[in-house]
């Protein structure tokens, strides 16, 4: 019996030592989630997630003594996951740090400004610009009765669906641009998709930050896109349509976020950023 009740005991001491083991190699890895559509900041080389984001965290790592590890997931789920803070750490794709999102998780301080662009073909004269001391744009207005094209869940999504259909008397408590226009918005997995979209002339334009735009556009002649503006009094008063990235991570996770601040803040007094986003866009000098 003494020899049974022994080797029970061994066993379970086992099973013990192989689950802490395993606990403590979980705690070495840093898994951050992300959508591998987004270049320059994530995008596939073969079947390497690669980009802006992806190298940032690798410095992260190396602060930390920590492996990263990059997992591609819909837009849509990465800050519900980071939230949990259950099958990932962080997480890292463009994200624009809004107030909705900050009630979830924390973000990082931000380290990218970008504007919103429209994507449309070059050779659509129904599609008004304008052009300014920075050069030619679009205003929203132009876009009215149009069907526009977004990834869902990003920040071209939640403006445009803001302006197709917003009013005083909803919870946006204004009116939207393009409210009472017949504007249709139509969503999409990725950027490219919805890119490709208008090649279909399924869409006629497609909302969506400016580097993956320029990126979308530079692998394709047939496209144009210009910066998304908001119209003021006059036309010199007309603004871009902008907002900020930041890397997020599960609330109360401050080890890692003091670790990617202290990166982020080290990288940008150094430039290191704009640096990578131009080495990721092919633009390296």
């Amino acid at each position: 019996m003494k020899k049974i009740i022994s080797l029970a005991l061994a066993v379970v001491m086992l099973c013990c030592a192989t689950i802490g083991f395993a606990s403590c190699a979980k705690e070495e890895k840093i898994i951050v989630h992300t959508n591998a559509f987004f270049a320059p900041f994530e995008y596939y080389e073969g079947t390497e997630i690669v980009g802006v984001d992806v190298e940032i965290m690798n410095k992260v790592g190396e602060k930390l003594g920590k492996k990263i590890e990059f997992v591609n997931v819909e837009f849509s789920a990465i800050i519900d996951n980071v939230k949990d803070g259950v099958v990932c750490d962080a997480g890292a794709a463009g994200i624009t740090i809004t107030d909705a999102r900050k009630e979830k998780v924390d973000f990082s301080v931000p380290y990218y400004t970008s504007v919103q662009y429209v994507i449309f073909k070059a050779d659509d004269t129904t599609l008004a610009t304008k052009t300014g001391a920075d050069g030619e744009y679009m205003v929203w207005e132009a876009l009215a009765g149009k069907k526009i094209g977004t990834q869902t869940d990003t920040t071209g999504w939640i403006y445009t669906d803001g302006e197709i259909n917003a009013t005083a008397d909803n919870d946006y408590g204004y009116d939207g641009v393009l409210y009472g226009t017949n504007t249709e918005l139509m969503t999409y997995d990725n950027a490219q998709l919805a890119a490709d979209a208008i090649g279909a002339n399924m869409i006629d334009a497609v909302i969506i930050d400016e580097l993956p735009a320029q990126f979308i556009v530079a692998a394709n002649s047939q496209y144009k896109c210009v910066p998304l503006y908001y119209s003021g009094e006059t036309d010199a008063d007309d603004a871009p349509v902008e907002e900020q990235y930041a890397i997020c991570v599960t609330k109360g996770n401050t080890e890692l976020l003091e670790a990617i601040n202290a990166v982020l803040n080290e990288m940008m007094k150094n430039g290191e950023v704009e640096k990578l986003v131009m080495k990721h866009m092919g633009l390296e000098k």
